[in-house]
Formats: structure tokens, C-alpha cells, sequence
């Protein structure tokens, strides 16, 4: 901070010659962040964003080129500003400038932490990374009107309180999962979900594609999987599929916005869709018939046929084909109709499977059951006894435990939507927990991080799908982001009734706590349009 402190004055001197945009006393300290950053300082002025204000990136950098595109094009439906693009090499002034720049070499920071030094006639936005940089991108968004995220011409001004913040994530895994099995989600709404996850600073999109109801993802060795297994979902109805070029395409928007995709292909139970597709999956060289209903544990794949474990392989084997990130997630859970020995045989021929093509396994805590390499991650959702197995051999931990973090739990007993299995989640529940001490033995340094999933048993359109996420989305975001000594639910449930106009000018459908001070009053969740 203090080398920060320095810079400041040096920059106050620099510019103190140049013609100054008018500004406006604002107070930094009062804004309503989510993620709460690790620290601010507020100067009392503000930076006035106008129709002459430049992007520029540094020149050595140029992959920060999709960063500024990113924030151009976000300001630019609401403001109606066309903000050119440039280098800082070709700009002549340093006034009235957004500048970006990833050379910091920070070991603070890490790869996804920045500084955002504000000024009344330039910013900076400075990380180790573009990852970082664009992790700062959200909070400059979150700086301006709330009106910023509409996508038609909003009046201003649009002003930028002062100050200097500097922030990094305290879990390097901040993600969401979302099932497109039990209800199909296409491409396009599953973008719509990304950039929820963006605006939060999370950065793992966990796709649940495949289950009992329905196969969500094209393999080309085995097309029936799709063709037949894709036909339905819960209740019926058409279901539906990605193409191996969908399924690029969204793992090309999410990395765009520094999110990273693990697939999920459930196993060995959790496999009707493909026990119905194909008749020699099964133990009996019989099809099993489409399944639309809720119920779980009853399928199995035959773990004792190698016909299997080459079906495995081709499946694992395209996937990888496709997926640039780290993990491949296997599922594991719920898997009551295969004997232990058979399961835990399973999973370790899996296992090898998975890192035979490069990459690394995640399962369900159930897989703790096998003999787990170190690099493979184990998602916990309900056995604490599996989460501290996982710590026994030496796996990370991903927290996703039922009762705190599944987004389809109902909030309450009125909640029409979702279940409650595992326990109603108002918006306090959600966020008042530390993962560092949920269970006994498993600390800190043994969870890669936190997710939470969003199953879709009782969700069928984006609505619902919404109405269940916000704002509990919110609250896991700051979890998996912000150090737990700076968060409180005190402070938090302001500032995320503060964020109310925010998710109304996104047009977001979320459930209007009581819990929480929201600043007008509403009785329900609106979409609300342009």
C-alpha cells in the first residue's frame, strides 16, 4: 500500500498540468462491492467517464486487447460512448484515459488480483495478468450507475468515486455447476449464466451433461447417447443436446471472460440415458427404457465388463479433445445399485483413464471410496467422513456441502420452486459459513475451493432458474473471494440490498429476502425489461 501511496502522489504531479474532466466529490468507502475487495482507500473525487475517454492497453500486452473490448462493449449500450482501443505507445496524453496494464509482478495479487488506482482524469487498472485485469473490469462496472448494465441509451453522468483498491481472491476455485441433464439449457442461456459468474469474479463453470434423464453432450464414436439418450428430460418433454461445436462454442465465452468449463460426465450411476442408448452397456445386453422422473440410485453402468471401460475411454478421450481446462469430472455420487468393490474398482480404472489423456480427475466426495492420486479433486456435498478421507490422501477439496451451498434448495417453506432435502437456504444460511471450518480436520490449505451447484429437477426455463440463484449467487461469490475476517453478514445484507437496482437493470428474476434491507421496497422478484 505504500508503494501504492507513492505512485498516487507521483501521478497527482504528472497530471496536475493537463485540462481536468469536472468532477464530482464522491466517496469510494461508500460503495456497495460484492465481492467485498481486500482493501480501498478513498480520495473524496471522482473520474467522469465522457464520450472522449480512451481505453488504452499496454503495448507489450496485447492479450489484454479482449479485456478492453470487453469493457467497450459494455459501456457502450447504456452511455451510447464508441470508446476506441489504443496502445499506450501511440497516446500523446494521460488524461481522460482508462489505462490497463498486466506487468505488475505482484506475488501479492496472485494470478487474478489487481489495482485500481482512480483518478479525477485517468485510471489505472494494473495485475499480473489479463485474468486479473479483467477480474477489476467488474469492480470498475460495479463503480458506475447502476444503470450501466441496461442495453439502451441511459442518461449520465457517469462518475467513478476515487480512490485506490487493491484485491485478490482468497480461493483459487470460486465456481457454479449447473445440470443441463434433468432440464436442458442451450447455448445461449447457459452464456446468460457465464456472465453472472463473470460479474461475481468466479472463474470455474461446472456443466452437470449427463445423468439418468438425459445425455447433454454429442459423442461422435457413440451417437445414439445424443440421438436417443438426449430425447427427454424430467417430466419429458423434447430434451435436447450439444454439438461438440456448441459445446466449443461456450468454452470459448468462457474463457473470454476468464472462466474455465469442467465437464461432467456422471459414474458409473447416474447412467440411464446411456444404459437406454446402448444395449451393451448393460449387464444383461438389455436397453433400459427413457427415464423422466426424480428418483436416483437405481442405475449403474457394468463396472465388470471391459465393454465398458472402452465406452469410458472414448468418452473421456473426446471430451478431453475439447475441454482446454484441468478437469474432467467423473460424477461418482449417488451410485447405490453397484457393489462397494465394484465401485471403488470403477473408480480407479477411471481415474487412470482421465490422466492417461493429460488431465486431472474431480468427483463427488463418494470417490474417496477409491485410491485417489493427489492431483485428483474431491468435491464435497454431503459425507464429512469423505471429506476428511480426501485429506487423508492428500486431495483438494472442493466445498459444495448440501445444506449451505445447493442453489436448488428451497429458501423456505413458502418457496414454490426447488427442493429441501438437505434443509431450507434463506440468503443468511447461504452465506453465514466458512469453509476452512465446516468439518473438523479439513482446513484451509486442503480446499481448492468453492462451488455452488444448481440441479434442475424443478427448474425448466431462466426464470426459475434465476429465482433460485439470485441473490444466493452473490453471497457464494464473496465466500470463495473475500478473506473470511473481512466478511460479515451484517455488512454484507447491506451491501447486497444496495445491489437491488443493479439486478433490476439486468433484468434478473430474484427472491426478495426479508432478511435483507433492500433499497425500495418489492414484494416479489420482477423481470423487468428495457
Amino acid at each position: 500500500m505504500k508503494n501504492l501511496l507513492l505512485f498516487f502522489c507521483m501521478c497527482l504531479v504528472l497530471f496536475s498540468c493537463e485540462e481536468k474532466t469536472p468532477s464530482t466529490p464522491k466517496d469510494l468507502a461508500k460503495e456497495f462491492l460484492i465481492p467485498k475487495p481486500d482493501s480501498l482507500l478513498a480520495t473524496g473525487s471522482s473520474f467522469r467517464l465522457t464520450k472522449k475517454t480512451q481505453i488504452v492497453i499496454q503495448d507489450e500486452f496485447l492479450e489484454l486487447r479482449t479485456v478492453g473490448i470487453f469493457l467497450a462493449n459494455k459501456l457502450k449500450p447504456a452511455t451510447g460512448f464508441k470508446l476506441p482501443i489504443s496502445l499506450y505507445s501511440e497516446v500523446e496524453s494521460g488524461n481522460n484515459i482508462i489505462y490497463l496494464s498486466s506487468d505488475l509482478n505482484n506475488d501479492q495479487l496472485g494470478v487474478e488480483g489487481y489495482e485500481l488506482i482512480i483518478e479525477e482524469n485517468h485510471i489505472k487498472l494494473q495485475g499480473n495478468s489479463a485474468a486479473g485485469i479483467f477480474r477489476g473490469v467488474q469492480t470498475l462496472l460495479q463503480l458506475l450507475p447502476e444503470t450501466i448494465e441496461k442495453k439502451s441509451l441511459q442518461t449520465g453522468p457517469w462518475e467513478i468515486a476515487s480512490g485506490i483498491i487493491v484485491d485478490f481472491p482468497s480461493y483459487e476455485y470460486r465456481g457454479a455447476m449447473i445440470d443441463v441433464s434433468r432440464h436442458f439449457f442451450g447455448v445461449e442461456k447457459v452464456k446468460e449464466y457465464i456472465d453472472h459468474l463473470a460479474r461475481y469474479k468466479m472463474n470455474y463453470l461446472h456443466i452437470h451433461l449427463t445423468d439418468d434423464q438425459g445425455w447433454r453432450i454429442e459423442i461422435k464414436k457413440w451417437p445414439n447417447l445424443t440421438n436417443h439418450g438426449g430425447s427427454t428430460q424430467v417430466g419429458g418433454g423434447k430434451g435436447g443436446f450439444f454439438t461438440q461445436e456448441d459445446y466449443k462454442k461456450i468454452v470459448k465465452y468462457a474463457a473470454d471472460r476468464f472462466i474455465t468449463i469442467v465437464p461432467e460426465i456422471d459414474l458409473p450411476g447416474h447412467t440411464n440415458a446411456a444404459l437406454a442408448s446402448y444395449a451393451e452397456l448393460n449387464c444383461d445386453g438389455k436397453a433400459q427404457k427413457l427415464y423422466t422422473g426424480m428418483e436416483v440410485g437405481f442405475s449403474t453402468l457394468c463396472t465388470r465388463n471391459e465393454n465398458t471401460y472402452e465406452f469410458v475411454d472414448d468418452v473421456i478421450k473426446e471430451l478431453v479433445e475439447i475441454t482446454p481446462g484441468p478437469y474432467i469430472h467423473i460424477g461418482g455420487d449417488e451410485s447405490h445399485s453397484t457393489k462397494q468393490e465394484d465401485y471403488i474398482y470403477f473408480v480407479d480404472r477411471v481415474q487412470d483413464i482421465v490422466k492417461k489423456y493429460g488431465k486431472q480427475m474431480m468427483g463427488w466426495d463418494d470417490i474417496t471410496e477409491g485410491s485417489l492420486n493427489s492431483n485428483s479433486v474431491a468435491q464435497h456435498w454431503a459425507k464429512t467422513d469423505n471429506a476428511k478421507k480426501a485429506v487423508g490422501q492428500n486431495v483438494k477439496i472442493v466445498m459444495s456441502p448440501a445444506s449451505k451451498a445447493y442453489l436448488d434448495m428451497k429458501y423456505d417453506s413458502t418457496t414454490t420452486l426447488g427442493l429441501n432435502w438437505a434443509g431450507f437456504i434463506e440468503v443468511d444460511s447461504g452465506y453465514i459459513w466458512n469453509p476452512a471450518t465446516l468439518i473438523n480436520g479439513v482446513k484451509k490449505e486442503n480446499i481448492l475451493g468453492v462451488e455452488c451447484p444448481l440441479w434442475t429437477e424443478t427448474v425448466t426455463n431462466l426464470d426459475e432458474l434465476e429465482y433460485l440463484v439470485f441473490p444466493r449467487l452473490l453471497g457464494y461469490a464473496e465466500i470463495g473471494w473475500t478473506k473470511q475476517e473481512n466478511r460479515n453478514w451484517e455488512d454484507y445484507k447491506v451491501r447486497l440490498g444496495n445491489q437491488q437496482a443493479r439486478l433490476e437493470a439486468l433484468g434478473i428474476n430474484y427472491y426478495p429476502s426479508k432478511l435483507v434491507p433492500w433499497t425500495k421496497p418489492t414484494e416479489k422478484g420482477v423481470k423487468l425489461k428495457d
